[in-house]
C-alpha cells in the first residue's frame, strides 16, 4: 500500500457528488418552474462532471507498479470501534470508478430524470455510494456505502419508474437488504476473531488479511459475505429481483442498476472473498463455477423466450455477469483479469442498450418486439447505435465484449475446461436472442406509427457517442486496461495460491497479450 499523494483525491471523489446531492435537494421550490429545473440540472451536471474530471485525474496519476493500493486516504474515524476512513484504489477498482463516473453525467443528459430536484439529488447520492464502495478499504465503511445505495435506488424506481414500479422497488429493497444482513454479521465476526487473536479491534481490510481462520470458519464467513454480493450482482439463482427492477426502473435507473450497482456485487467477491477467505474460495470454486455457467445458460435461454426488449437485456446482463463469476473462480490470472475487464466492458455495453431502449419507448410507448417493426427505416442512427452495442454484447471480435469473454474462457479452460466448454453455449445463445430481437424490432416493413418515429437528435447522439467510441476503442486496443488490471490481479492470485498452499507464481508487472495469455498466471 502506497501513500503517494498529499491531496485526498479519493475522499474528494466520494464527497463531491454527496455535496452536490445536498445542494440539489436545497434548491427552493419557490423558484419559477423553468428556472428551477435549469438550476437543478446545472447542479447535477456540475457535480457529476467534476466527479468525472477527478476520476480521470486519479486514473492519470495511478501507477500500477506491484499492483498495490494507490492514492490512499486513511484517517481514524471511531478508534474505540476500530473503524477508519480508509480509501484506496488499485487496478481492479480503478476502471470501475472511471466507468461509474462517466455513466452518471450521461444518465442525466439522456433525459427522464433531469430537471427534477428529488430525482437528481437521489442520483447524486447514489453516485457517492457507488464510488465509495469501489474505494473503501475498511469493512464497516464499505458496508455503509454498500447499503447507502439501496435508498436512492428504491426512491428512483418507486418515484419515476413504470407501471409495476412499487412492486419492483419493494422486491429490490427486501432482497438486497436481507442479503446485506448476512454481510454485516460476517464483517463483525471477522473483526472479533481478529481481536481475539491480536488484542486489537479493527475493520481495516489490510489488517484483517493477517487473521487466521480455520477452513470451517472461512466457509461460513464466505457464504455470509457472498450472500450479499450474489444478490447485489445478481448471481444465479439470487437474480429474481433484477428483471422486475431493471424493467420497471426509469431509463437512468436501469443504466445505474445494471452497469454500476451490479458490479458492486462481483467487485465485493473479488476484493473481500478472495482476500479474506482464500481456502473457502478454492474449496467452493466448483459450486460458484457451476452457478456462473448456470447463469450464463439460464439468462440466455430465458432471453430467447422473451418479447420484451428491456427484460431481454436484463436476462442478457445476468448471462454476462455469469462470465464474471466464471472468470473469478477459475482462479487464474487470465480468468480473473477477464472477469474485471468484463465488468467494465459490460457496463459500457449495457448502458448503451438501456439508453437506446429508453428512447425507443419514448417514441413508441412500448418495449414489445411484437409491436415494434421496421425501426431501421425511420431511425437509421438509432438502429446503428443499437447494432454496435448488440454486436459487442454477443462478443464480436473487434469490439470490447470479445476481450473479457475471451480471457475468461481461456483462463477457465486452463483449470476447469468443462465449465469453459459449457459457457461457450452462452455465446451462441447471445447471438440467437440478440439477432432475433434486432430483426423483430428494426427489420421488416414499419407500420404507420413506426414510420413516423423520429431518429435520435444530435444531443442524443452526443450522449451515446463516448460509449460507442469506448466500445470500439477497447475492442481494438485493450492494453490500457490490461496494463493496469493485471498487476493487481497477479498480486491477488498469488495471495490465494500462497494462503492455500498451491503453486505460487511470480508476480508479474506486465499485462498478458491476448495471444500469449495462456502461458501466464497461476491457478489451482
Amino acid at each position: 500500500m502506497t501513500h503517494d499523494s498529499a491531496f485526498p483525491f479519493l475522499t474528494v471523489l466520494v464527497l463531491l457528488p454527496a455535496g452536490a446531492a445536498v445542494a440539489a435537494a436545497l434548491v427552493p421550490e419557490s423558484l419559477p418552474r423553468p428556472l428551477h429545473g435549469r438550476v437543478v440540472n446545472a447542479i447535477g451536471l456540475a457535480g457529476t462532471l467534476a466527479t468525472l474530471a477527478l476520476a480521470v485525474t486519479v486514473a492519470v496519476r495511478y501507477q500500477a507498479g506491484d499492483g498495490g493500493f494507490r492514492l490512499v486516504s486513511q484517517h481514524v474515524w471511531a478508534p474505540e470501534l476500530g473503524i477508519s476512513w480508509h480509501l484506496g484504489v488499485d487496478g481492479i477498482s480503478l476502471f470501475l470508478v472511471l466507468m461509474a463516473a462517466l455513466l452518471f453525467p450521461l444518465v442525466l443528459l439522456a433525459g427522464g430524470l433531469a430537471g427534477n430536484r428529488s430525482a437528481v439529488a437521489w442520483l447524486l447520492l447514489l453516485e457517492a455510494g457507488c464510488l465509495g464502495s469501489f474505494v473503501a478499504l475498511d469493512l464497516v465503511l464499505f458496508f455503509l456505502f454498500f447499503e447507502l445505495t439501496l435508498v436512492p435506488v428504491y426512491f428512483l424506481i418507486n418515484g419515476w419508474g413504470y407501471a409495476n414500479r412499487a412492486y419492483a422497488a419493494i422486491k429490490f429493497f427486501l432482497y438486497t437488504f436481507l442479503g446485506s444482513a448476512f454481510l454485516l454479521v460476517g464483517i463483525v465476526a471477522v473483526a472479533f476473531i481478529h481481536q481475539r487473536q491480536s488484542g486489537h479491534l479493527t475493520f481495516d481490510l489490510v489488517a484483517l488479511l493477517g487473521t487466521h481462520l480455520g477452513t470451517g470458519s472461512q466457509i461460513v464467513l464466505f457464504l455470509a459475505f457472498t450472500a450479499a454480493f450474489a444478490v447485489k450482482a445478481p448471481v444465479f439463482p439470487f437474480h429474481t429481483w433484477s428483471p422486475d427492477a431493471y424493467a420497471e426502473a426509469p431509463t437512468g435507473g436501469s443504466v445505474v442498476l445494471a452497469a454500476v450497482m451490479a458490479k458492486m456485487g462481483t467487485y465485493g467477491i473479488i476484493r473481500f472473498d478472495l482476500s479474506l477467505f482464500p481456502r473457502a474460495v478454492v474449496d467452493l470454486a466448483p459450486l460458484l463455477l457451476s452457478l456462473g455457467v448456470a447463469g450464463i445458460l439460464y439468462g440466455g435461454i430465458v432471453a430467447c423466450a422473451t418479447k420484451d426488449l428491456k427484460r431481454l437485456v436484463a436476462y442478457s446482463s445476468l448471462a454476462h455477469l455469469g462470465f464474471v463469476v466464471l472468470g473469478t473462480f477459475a482462479l487464474t490470472t487470465q480468468g480473473l483479469t477477464g472477469g474485471v475487464v468484463q465488468m467494465v466492458n459490460h457496463g459500457l455495453i449495457i448502458a448503451v442498450l438501456f439508453i437506446v431502449i429508453g428512447w425507443i419507448h419514448d417514441r413508441r410507448g412500448t418495449w414489445s418486439t411484437s409491436a415494434l417493426r421496421g425501426l431501421q427505416r425511420p431511425a437509421p442512427v438509432l438502429a446503428a447505435v443499437f447494432t454496435v452495442a448488440m454486436m459487442a454484447a454477443l462478443g464480436l471480435p473487434g469490439l470490447n465484449g470479445f476481450v473479457g469473454e475471451f480471457l475468461v474462457l481461456v483462463g477457465t479452460f486452463l483449470t476447469d475446461r468443462w465449465w469453459a466448454v459449457l459457457a461457450t453455449g452462452g455465446v451462441v445463445l447471445a447471438a440467437l436472442y440478440l439477432l432475433w430481437a434486432y430483426q423483430q424490432a428494426f427489420h421488416l416493413e414499419p407500420d404507420e406509427e413506426t414510420a413516423a418515429v423520429a431518429d435520435v437528435s444530435w444531443s442524443q447522439r452526443l450522449v451515446v457517442a463516448p460509449l460507442v467510441l469506448l466500445i470500439a476503442f477497447l475492442g481494438v486496443y485493450p492494453k490500457p486496461l490490461l496494463d493496469r488490471i493485471t498487476p493487481s490481479v497477479d498480486r491477488l492470485v498469488h495471495q490465494v495460491d500462497v494462503a492455500t498452499g498451491t503453486r505460487a507464481p511470480a508476480v508479474s508487472t506486465g499485462a498478458p497479450s491476448l495471444t500469449a495469455s495462456a502461458g501466464q498466471g497461476g491457478g489451482r
